[in-house]
């Protein structure tokens, strides 16, 4: 979380954490919301961002991404258009959904299937205008693909730790 922090510190005015545990980052300069829905699931934490932002357009990414690099960041927020809702990665691994950027149009797409329980992050915005960044353009900022590695087990953690040293 720390080093997400300092790149988003780095390019962004406005930075909301979406979190169920506020105490833990009090001393950040951020606005710290929590989910609306009671609902756990990243599209739940998509809608909140989506709701708290102020600015037309906003890079969403999970927290457990320690390798998220800068330059990948400003690739995908450099792609934003007027007329396009998200911009996506796509690798061969398919969409990047918790690495993209989000029009404040997507919110109501959101509300509506969290209050339907459809979960599905892709499938909540699959009527949306979408732009999607090819994996040979994301290869030349991160050839191996890193910013896309998550933590979700004592696994993935371990490898984590492989990858740094």
């Amino acid at each position: 979380m720390d080093r997400i922090y300092r790149i988003y510190r780095e390019l962004f005015e406005e930075i909301i954490l979406v979190t169920n545990h506020p105490q833990k980052f009090l001393e950040w300069d951020l606005l710290i919301v929590s989910d609306l829905f009671p609902i756990r699931s990243s599209l739940t934490g998509i809608h909140a961002g989506l709701f708290y932002m102020t600015n037309p357009f906003g890079f969403i990414s999970a927290c457990d991404t320690p390798f998220l690099k800068k330059e990948m960041v400003e690739t995908v927020v450099g792609k934003i258009e007027a007329q396009i809702d998200i911009v996506i990665p796509e690798t061969s691994a398919g969409l990047e959904p918790l690495c993209a950027v989000y029009s404040k149009n997507c919110l109501n797409a959101a509300q509506h299937h969290l209050e339907q329980e459809k979960l599905k992050v892709i499938r909540a915005f699959r009527k949306s205008r979408i732009k999607t960044i090819s994996e040979k353009v994301l290869c030349k900022i991160d050839p191996d693909l890193r910013s896309f590695f998550n933590i979700n087990t004592p696994a993935d953690l371990q490898r984590a730790e492989e990858m740094v040293t």
